[in-house]
């Protein structure tokens, strides 16, 4: 059985589409194992735990966390969620973390930690590289980064662009510049507002983020590619 971990900001929809995508079996011989927010009051931590059996979940805010400790910077919060990712399974193995929704740039660093080239705790470091991957709503190369569909829909009004997409990639430390593992095409109607714009593009985010994770889960290790 393969061990997911889901970090979350917000309503957790493609968290709770992953969780019954693995119950039905369209995500086969996989669980999710573990959420994790930066965001307390983050909906999908309810989601998380209101599953048959409950996921365990954890939270933890940046601001918060710098506020505590004057020496603290942006890099140790991402270290520290690097390591509560890793201690909170209760199997101590990941199979594959995916970004649904997490409204935080990971830091090199972190990305240092989940590939086994730094350690999560003195003397300890992940033996196999963990495949991160992230849903982005954007054809790769375009629109990276923040308000994405916002930012397309305008680029159609001015007539820079026919229509857009939503693509799976692997995270690397260049934002939504990893490797893409599906890309589908959604198209703009000129009919359109940003509303039914946005409608159009969380459903075809839902099919494909399964099937990226069902796709990276059936790889050996060493195929997988960031």
């Amino acid at each position: 059985m393969k061990s997911i971990a889901v970090l979350i900001s917000g309503s957790g929809t493609n968290l709770q589409a992953i969780i019954d995508a693995c119950s039905s079996g369209r995500i086969p011989d996989a669980e999710v194992k573990f959420v994790f927010s930066n965001r307390k009051a983050a909906y999908g931590l309810t989601r998380a735990q209101s599953a048959s059996p409950p996921i365990p979940t954890d939270t933890l805010a940046l601001q918060p966390f710098l506020k505590a400790d004057a020496q603290r910077t942006r890099i140790d919060y991402d270290l520290e969620v690097a390591r509560r990712i890793i201690t909170g399974f209760p199997d101590s193995k990941i199979d594959l973390i995916v970004l649904a929704g997490f409204m935080h740039v990971l830091s090199e660093e972190f990305l240092d930690v989940i590939s086994g080239v730094r350690e999560y705790e003195t003397d300890k470091r992940i033996s196999t590289p963990i495949p991160i991957i992230n849903l982005h709503p954007a054809l790769p190369g375009a629109f990276d980064g923040a308000n994405a569909i916002q930012r397309a829909f305008e680029a159609y009004q001015k007539g820079d662009i026919k229509g857009t997409g939503v693509m799976v990639h692997y995270v690397v430390k260049e934002v939504d510049r990893g490797a893409p593992i599906l890309v589908r095409e959604v198209e703009i109607l000129p009919e359109d507002d940003i509303a039914a714009l946005e409608e159009r593009m969380h459903k075809t985010e839902h099919a494909l983020l399964l099937d990226a994770v069902k796709k990276v889960l059936s790889q050996e290790p060493e195929s997988i590619s960031s």
